[in-house]
């Protein structure tokens, strides 16, 4: 009998642990997209239109700060949720190089844009 409630207990408890797994990886991807959405506006704005790239990857870098850090909480948490063994600073090195990479794909977007003859 006490088998039985000991894997019950374990069933309940495991269940529970992907719940917030998954929970957490929908607020990553949550965060993630509020990122994106952010960068797209600021490519956006007119207002850049006559930036050089330097200067618009420097700005890129400094917008979107809230939408930033609230991506970076979000996919360290749910890192460490799903990989708990792993070092933290490994998690927030993946976190801080996904943000680049948005950085990247926003800039590259714009420089190509501007190289297109009009």
């Amino acid at each position: 009998m006490r088998a039985l409630i000991a894997a019950a207990v374990a069933m309940t408890t495991s269940a529970a642990i992907a719940d917030d797994i998954d929970d957490a990886h929908r607020q990553a991807v949550s965060g993630r997209d509020s990122y994106w959405n952010c960068l797209a506006q600021e490519y956006q704005r007119d207002s850049n239109k006559n930036l050089s790239g330097q200067d618009f990857t420097l700005h890129i870098a400094s917008v979107c700060p809230s939408e930033r850090q609230n991506f970076r909480v979000m996919l360290v948490g749910y890192l460490t949720m799903q990989y708990p063994d792993v070092d933290a600073g490994a998690h927030m090195t993946t976190a801080n190089n996904a943000i680049a990479s948005a950085q990247k794909d926003i800039v590259t977007a714009f420089i190509r844009h501007k190289a297109v003859p009009k």
